[in-house]
Parts: C-alpha cells; structure tokens; sequence
C-alpha cells in the first residue's frame, strides 16, 4: 500500500525546457504500490503489453523484428502478478508499425504457454489481417479469409480473440453492409466469444471511417448493430476514440452481457468508476505503464473506496493525456521509456527504431509526470536511467 513520505525528494537532475535552456528538477517524493495485487477485481482490467527489443540483434531496425523473448515475457508475470490481464500482440506491441504477424504469432503462442503455466492468467490476443498488404486487398472475400487465418492460428496456439480492426477492410468496404458482411462471416465461426477493436482514426489514420462512415455516430450505429447482432460470440468491445461521451452512450445500447473495454487513455479513470448507470471494464495501453497504480486503484474501487480509487488514479491521468498526445500513433514511445525508467528493460531500444519518435521535451515531461505521479518505482534508477537519456540527446548533467 501506499508509505506516508515526506512531500519532496533529495533527488534532482537537470531537465531541459523550452527554448533550449535547462531547468534543475527536483523530484516529488517517492510512492510505492504493492507488486502484487491484493483483494479482489470487480472489473476485468486488461493491459495492452509492450514488446522488449533485443538491443545487440545484427539486424536492421526499420526492416525486422528482434525481440528479447524473456524480457518481454518476464513483463508480461509482472502484469499478471498484479491481476491484470495481457492483451496479447496489439498496436501496443507495435502492431502494424514494426511487428509483423510471424512475429506477432510467436509473441501469442509465447504469451499463452506462460498464461498456462501460471493456470489459465487472463491473455486475449491479436486477430487482424496485417499479413494482407491493403495493395493486394481486391474483395472482402480477400479480408474474410484473412482474419480466418489468424484466428485458426491463435486459436490452434490455445488462445482467445481480439478481433482488431483491419487497414485492408477500411479501404476496400464501400459501406456499412460490408462491414456486417464480414464480422457476421468471422463471428460465427470464432471458437469463443471474442472482444471487437474498434480504434480510432488518431491511433491510426489507415483506419479513417471505420464501419462505412467517416461520421462518428454513423459508425456507431453500424458496430453497435453488428455487436448485438452477434451478442451471443462478442464478449466485450474495446473502443479507443478519446470521447468519453460517445464510449458512456455505446456501452448504454449494448445487449446484456457484452461489455464495454474502455481504450480511452484521456478518460478512463471516470469511465472505469462509471454511474448510476453502469461502467467500464479496462483495456488500455497506459495501463502498461503504470500497472502497478492502476491494480492498487481498482483493488480500492473493489473495496468500495472510491475516494481512494480516485487518489491513485487521477494523478496519472496528465500522464497518459501527455504519452498519447498527437500524433497519439508514437505513444509506444512513451510506454517503453516508462518501462526504462522503471527498471523491466535495460535500454531504451524500440522495434522498428520507434525510440526516435517522440522529442526530448516530450520524454522530459513525460519524466516530471510520472514523477508526480508517484509512478517511478525506484526513483534514483529512474533518475540516473533520465539523466543517461538526455546525455545521449546532447543535454549533460
């Protein structure tokens, strides 16, 4: 649980600002969370994990993959240790921006065998249709017999479904009926309930007008229509919109028994609390970066302290509005450095050489919030790890 702690650290580094000038940083005193979850969940939390690069693979970055199996593994314990589950090989993982699928199979038939070793830890994975190049994408027959491919290979490997949105079909669907076409094709042959992917146009601009409409509300009814449609092989949605709004009126038209995963990394501390009327359950790719504050917040909300599910989870908030601001695509930069800082991987090295995408600001501010946060696990590793960091981007201690 939480330590009372004095309000400020002896701890400082030189961080820069604006202009090019530096400013010296002092740090927020430290707080810790338990590394492993206790009580109980009253909501299903999911993680979309991370891959660890392996930093001395003689590849190229841009072109192949190399990943750090028992690094990326061994992240994945940690997520499972605190009662989180693992959403398995999704665009947190890079998916589609330096993942491949060859690669993201193995990362799924790793990730299940260490869920089945534990008994059974909570891992839904990746379907899509990446391996089809939306170029050679001639009909929907072409995306219908894409997504059967994954999922057979998935499902062979022991896993469940995350039937995630498809570059292919959002350029070749002319309207809403190819959508139904489609999910009502791949639904009905899916092994066990699966949770639809419905992510927004910021997290990827191939995906713009998703569900035969570039109006939000438009779409809304198409998805809404199919998910219930086939409420009986749909476990949950995931929207990922940054509309808190729009996710509060979806999850209000869905059948009974289909829940609504929240992915909106602005909002999802009010939208997991919900109303009178309901909530949200949780799959969110901030909750890599601060799983162990956002197991101790859920387990207060399980217990009935809201006030305290709120202390935890409100101050990460500015966090992850900063890690997923636009371009909201490059916000796996930010995970991963948190993932430095914090001690799960030894370098700051990203599949597809996705380390250069955000600027030195970016990662300076992204250190003073998770500062404040409460979110540096050990804060003299995070601070000698920030300051290595800078150094290599030209600002010394």
């Amino acid at each position: 649980m939480n330590k009372p702690v004095m309000p400020t650290s002896s701890l400082s580094l030189k961080l820069p600002v604006a202009g090019g000038a530096t400013e010296t940083y002092r740090l927020a005193a430290s707080r810790s969370f338990p590394a492993k979850l206790e009580g109980t969940l009253n909501r299903v939390a999911f993680s979309a994990a991370h891959v660890v690069s392996d930093p001395l693979a003689d590849v190229d970055p841009w072109l192949t993959a190399a990943v750090d199996w028992d690094r990326t593994i061994a992240f994945r314990e940690h997520i499972w240790d605190l009662g989180l589950g693992v959403a398995e090989a999704m665009d947190t993982a890079q998916r589609g921006m330096g993942l491949d699928w060859p690669t993201s199979l193995e990362l799924i038939q790793r990730s299940v065998r260490a869920a089945k070793a534990r008994g059974g830890a909570l891992v839904f994975s990746g379907a899509g249709t990446d391996h089809l190049a939306t170029e050679d994408t001639k009909t929907i027959d072409d995306v219908i017999r894409a997504y059967e491919e994954q999922i057979a290979a998935i499902e062979k490997a022991g896993g469940r479904i995350i039937l995630m949105a498809s570059r292919a079909l959002a350029k070749i669907a002319r309207h809403a009926d190819d959508y139904a076409n489609v999910y009502g094709r791949v639904l009905s042959q899916v092994a066990e309930p699966v949770i639809i992917h419905w992510l927004g146009n910021m997290f990827d601009p191939a995906l713009s007008g998703y569900w035969g409409a570039a109006d939000l509300n438009k779409a809304m009814d198409t998805a809404v229509a199919i998910i219930n449609a086939h409420a009986v092989k749909v476990d949950g949605v995931k929207v990922s919109l940054l509309d808190a709004q729009r996710e509060i009126d979806m999850r209000r038209r869905l059948a009974s028994g289909v829940k609504m995963y929240t992915g909106d990394d602005f909002n999802y501390a009010e939208l997991i609390a919900g109303d009178d009327k309901g909530y949200s359950h949780a799959l969110l790719g901030i909750f890599d970066a601060i799983a162990p504050a956002a197991s101790y917040a859920l387990s207060r909300l399980a217990a009935a302290d809201t006030q305290g599910f709120h202390d935890v989870l409100g101050p990460t908030v500015p966090l992850s509005r900063h890690i997923f601001k636009a371009p909201t695509r490059f916000y796996k930069t930010g995970i991963v450095f948190m993932a430095y800082l914090n001690g799960h991987q030894d370098h700051f090295t990203m599949v597809g050489g996705q380390e250069s995408t955000r600027s030195t600001l970016h990662l300076a501010e992204l250190f003073r919030l998770a500062d404040q946060a409460g979110l540096l696990a050990n804060p003299e590793l995070a601070t000698r790890r920030m300051k290595a960091a800078l150094a290599l981007r030209g600002v010394e201690a």
